[in-house]
């Protein structure tokens, strides 16, 4: 499966959609995947002039890569400049996530760059972590703080909303490691959170992108992610999109659960 078939998705009745997923290697799905999906099916219920520039995603539960997603929207609000939708991803054991987005004509005013790229060797000097053969990454990794390179693979074509859907769908992977390379107690010997034999876990509670600029995700992007901080089980990962230009595409934050094994 190949990202355009993954977001393409089936009409299923009055505002409410069907879709799928690849095999993960961790198994279960991956939660970009269901963001982009939702944020797939929100604009499909949303007129053209209207781009997306802000979404919050809640997870609920741990997805089933074998069972189809159906995602439900409400239109909560058709403003002439907003409009507001919800969505509520669901598989037979109930929702596994609930997604707000809203959509904003294109409006004129200032540019004011604030955010700066980090100083980071370029994409063939860095050590490449693909995990899928949609999208290719190449991460640099501190306590607290990863720099990555990433950019899709797969053709998206000029569709903005593809694009964005793209952004959402890569902005999920780096968060969870940022907050795990934190812990005192992260990846003791080394080895993967998703190991059975391993004495934690981490996973997704919440995630939120601000879309900045229209971007372009089968070029090169680099995201600067830092951990805020962990309080109890939960911490806190903030980060940048720029692209190869260093303009400020998007930002994006998620709060992360990190846990030992009962």
């Amino acid at each position: 499966m190949n990202f355009a078939e993954m977001m393409t998705l089936a009409p299923h009745g009055p505002d409410t959609f069907v879709g799928a997923g690849p095999t993960y290697p961790w198994g279960g799905l991956y939660g970009g995947q269901i963001v982009a999906q939702a944020l797939r099916a929100a604009a499909a219920t949303v007129d053209p002039q209207f781009r997306v520039h802000s979404l919050h995603a809640y997870f609920i539960r741990r997805g089933d890569q074998d069972a189809p997603i159906r995602f439900e929207v409400d239109r909560l609000r058709d403003g002439r400049s907003f409009v507001t939708r919800n969505v509520v991803a669901r598989q037979a054991v109930g929702a596994i996530l609930q997604m707000s987005a809203s959509f904003q004509v294109d409006e004129a005013g200032p540019i004011v760059e604030r955010a700066t790229p980090p100083v980071i060797a370029p994409p063939d000097q860095v050590t490449s972590t693909k995990w899928s053969t949609m999208v290719d990454v190449h991460k640099v990794t501190e306590p607290g703080h990863i720099t990555n390179w990433f950019r899709m693979t797969d053709a998206i074509g000029d569709d903005p909303l593809l694009q964005a859907c793209a952004l959402a769908y890569v902005s999920d992977d780096v968060p969870c490691d940022t907050v795990a390379s934190q812990h005192p107690d992260a990846r003791p010997d080394g080895g993967d959170e998703s190991d059975p034999d391993h004495s934690w876990m981490v996973a997704s509670l919440d995630h939120a992108i601000w879309f900045h600029r229209a971007p372009t995700v089968d070029e090169w992007l680099l995201t600067d992610t830092y951990c805020r901080g962990l309080l109890s089980s939960r911490g806190l990962a903030v980060g940048n999109a720029v692209d190869g230009d260093g303009n400020h595409v998007a930002t994006f934050a998620q709060e992360v659960l990190v846990r030992h094994r009962v």
